[in-house]
């Protein structure tokens, strides 16, 4: 039997309003979560002024191993420079001279072409005199050994100029090499020096004030073990001083006065009037100011100090500390004497003068001057006695 009821209305109207709900709350999340994988990370925290300080210091202490660098290319450069100078100047001398026995080679053959080849019988029955052409024969005889030297020479002198000239050719690739070099061990100082000026400029008032605390107490741990040096040294000199009396005492005649123990007395004459003149050249440029590069009399930098310092006194030292510190006899620190080299840092980047009492003068760094500190500023590395 059929059923009677109304058939149950399929219109789609009232479905829809769920769905587009959905959809809506759907986009909606879609969109925030695309906001929030969009949105700018947060800054990075600000680095306590402790890292600062490392960080600028270990910028500083890169600027000068680029110094070192630097140096070290500049130097090549300017010997480089010099023998390439050199050899394009003999090159010219012996091209002018290869161009003179050319010229004589070619006035033998011209003369050659212009008698002709003629045989000696023919000459003497043509000859207006026989004993004119036995002197004429003579005559070329000496020509002819003088054609075979003209020969020689140019030879020899065109082997000598072609292997002068490669020379000069090896020699420019070099020096272009040695340029190149020298223009980024440039860049990578300014690079190094505006990165710490950078950091610095960052710094507020208060901060800045804050970390010349820092290095304030710095240089007040070093100083107090460059006093405990000078104790140490004062002691064993004194000791060395009575050791040496007792010894007069007992045997007046073996006094020689020259002094030949470890304590600060120990350097000889000699060393100690060179190491006076170095001292002395060393406290006249104190408060000029540290430049990368310089050797003076303006401004230096570390080793262009010592160079200039040791210069004053006759002793020619290298320009860089990796060859500074390769030149006199290495001592201990407890038996550093003054005028003595102080070299710093496992990588050999900076040196001062050693004045006595655990201080040395030297040129510190970009934006410092030429002054006196002590040695336990920075680590030490060695200490080199140059003459």
């Amino acid at each position: 039997m059929a059923s009677h009821r109304k058939p149950r209305s399929r219109t789609a109207g009232p479905r829809t309003a769920p769905v587009v709900g959905i959809t809506t709350a759907a986009l909606t999340s879609i969109a925030l979560l695309s906001q929030s994988a969009t949105a700018a990370p947060s800054a990075p925290p600000k680095p306590s002024l402790e890292e600062v300080q490392k960080k600028v210091d270990t910028l500083y202490h890169q600027a000068g191993v680029a110094t070192e660098k630097y140096n070290a290319a500049k130097e090549r450069t300017t010997k480089q420079q010099k023998r390439v100078g050199d050899l394009l100047d003999d090159v010219a001398q012996r091209t002018e001279k290869l161009n003179k026995a050319r010229q004589e080679l070619g006035t033998f053959a011209a003369a050659q072409y212009r008698t002709g080849a003629v045989s000696d019988t023919a000459t003497l029955l043509l000859a207006d005199d026989a004993q004119d052409y036995f002197d004429q024969d003579q005559l070329m005889s000496r020509l002819t050994s003088r054609q075979k030297k003209a020969v020689d020479d140019y030879q020899t002198e065109q082997a000598a100029t072609t292997k002068k000239r490669t020379e000069a050719a090896k020699s420019l690739e070099t020096l272009t090499t040695s340029q190149a070099t020298l223009r980024s061990t440039k860049r990578d100082v300014q690079q190094k020096l505006g990165d710490a000026r950078q950091l610095l400029s960052k710094l507020t008032a208060e901060e800045k004030a804050r970390l010349a605390a820092i290095e304030k107490k710095k240089q007040e741990a070093a100083r107090k073990k460059a006093e405990e040096l000078a104790r140490q040294q004062a002691e064993a000199e004194a000791k060395r001083k009575a050791a040496e009396e007792a010894r007069q005492k007992e045997d007046p005649g073996t006094g020689s006065g020259s002094g030949t123990g470890t304590g600060s007395g120990s350097t000889g004459t000699g060393y100690a009037a060179k190491a006076a003149k170095v001292i002395d050249f060393a406290e006249s440029q104190m408060g000029k100011p540290y430049v990368w590069g310089a050797t003076g009399p303006d401004s230096y930098d570390c080793s262009g100090l010592t160079q200039a310092a040791w210069k004053a006194a006759g002793i020619s030292l290298p320009r860089t500390t990796w060859d500074q510190v390769k030149v006199g006899t290495t001592v201990t620190t407890a038996n550093a004497q003054p005028g003595d080299l102080v070299f710093f840092y496992d990588d050999i980047s900076h040196v001062g003068i050693y004045i006595g009492d655990g201080k040395m003068i030297h040129a510190p760094k970009p934006g410092a001057n030429v002054r006196v500190e002590s040695i336990y500023y920075m680590p030490i590395h060695s200490v080199v006695r140059p003459a």
